[in-house]
């Protein structure tokens, strides 16, 4: 039986039920933190010569804010092949341009795993990449890998409509 929305209670969704895909369908494994999607506008500050003393304003150049993902070390090869796109540890040889920049979806799901939004990424391409956390014998951690990705904007997908799905309330 399918939950019924309450169109009338705005419950906020929780940050921690989400998923990351790299271009496919495929979910990539054990994604654990991804910073916030931000993007800036400058301003640009002109006046007239005969305007007051203050300045008029408008939107200028849009820049926006490099992603870092983390996850847990795991089998799975996902980010360093991506990394490997930029940076061949074998040379400049083995370094291909053609396919380095991706659109990725992350998608946020509700608590009973319900996708609920959907931002998208348009082309990203790893510019840092971090293959191991530090290590330390005396820690009691998971270890980490992690990469920056520079990108060219992203946007909510509108298709997604939390409210006509089922189990979307919370």
């Amino acid at each position: 039986m399918a939950l019924q929305v309450n169109s009338k209670v705005v419950f906020p969704y929780k940050n921690f039920r989400y998923q990351v895909k790299f271009g496919t369908n495929a979910a990539v494994a054990g994604v654990s933190k991804v910073t916030a999607l931000k993007w800036t506008t400058e301003v640009v500050s002109h006046r007239e010569g005969n305007d007051p003393s203050t300045a008029r304003h408008s939107p200028g150049r849009t820049s926006f804010e490099p992603i870092t993902m983390e996850r847990g070390v795991t089998f799975d090869t996902a980010f360093v092949d991506w990394a490997n796109l930029v940076y061949a540890p074998g040379g400049a040889g083995g370094v291909t341009l053609a396919s380095y920049k991706k659109n990725i979806s992350i998608e946020l799901l509700n608590t009973q795993g319900v996708l609920v939004k959907r931002y998208n990424v348009f082309n990203a391409w790893v510019s840092s990449y971090t293959g191991q956390a530090d290590l330390d014998a005396n820690a009691n951690a998971v270890l980490i890998e992690s990469m920056i990705l520079q990108n060219e904007g992203w946007e909510a997908d509108t298709s997604v409509n939390a409210a006509t799905q089922s189990g979307s309330e919370f």
